[in-house]
């Protein structure tokens, strides 16, 4: 069978189909896209050449320029509220809201076993290392309520016990516009103990 599209472009297609989410048909409608609007695809290459530029923040793991994140170099976040997440992604959905005013701490991760991901694979010597370091006296745990990130949270409590910090997590429950009859008893479990008092 011929070769429909030259080397080029089966290499893009074959290099933008190894990104997560993307099979072989997205890949090959972005490359494509990219050919035809050569000026969308310069920026994509010098974009992409510049990354390497991008590491870790030296302070709490998110990615930057310079040593330290914007977030982390910002004197007006609380250094005694600090936020654990489980990667940058996560960080900058709880950031949008402006709802939280301290600091975080990315672990690159959650406990997975299966993947290979245990408590030496993930940076909590750090976490430990920032609250005894920086006066830290509330620790947030920010992450997903999957399996992963319960069994992240539970060891996060464990070795956080006998630190003078309270520990807290983000509420769960319904979600906005959810329908209580079709929640999972889970869910309803979750959202009935973090209930708000709306009158005392």
């Amino acid at each position: 069978m011929a070769q429909v599209f030259p080397e080029p472009l089966r290499r893009a297609i074959q290099a933008l189909s190894h990104l997560p989410g993307l099979g072989e048909k997205s890949a090959t409608r972005l490359a494509l896209y990219l050919v035809s609007r050569p000026e969308r695809a310069q920026e994509l290459a010098t974009a992409l050449a510049e990354l390497p530029r991008v590491k870790l923040c030296r302070e709490c793991g998110n990615f930057c320029e310079g040593e330290l994140c914007s977030l982390c170099e910002d004197p007006g976040r609380d250094p005694a509220l600090l936020c654990v997440v489980e990667d940058p992604a996560a960080l900058s959905v709880i950031e949008a809201t402006g709802a939280f005013k301290g600091r975080y701490h990315v672990l690159h991760g959650v406990l997975s076993p299966r993947d290979g991901l245990g408590p030496s694979e993930l940076r909590f010597p750090q976490l430990l290392q920032r609250i005894q370091r920086n006066g830290v006296r509330e620790v947030l745990i920010g992450l997903s309520p999957t399996a992963a990130g319960e069994a992240t949270a539970a060891y996060l409590l464990e070795i956080l016990r006998n630190f003078p910090v309270k520990v807290s997590r983000l509420a769960t429950g319904l979600a906005l516009g959810m329908e209580v009859r079709y929640a999972d008893p889970l869910t309803l479990k979750r959202a009935l103990a973090a209930r708000e008092i709306l009158k005392e």
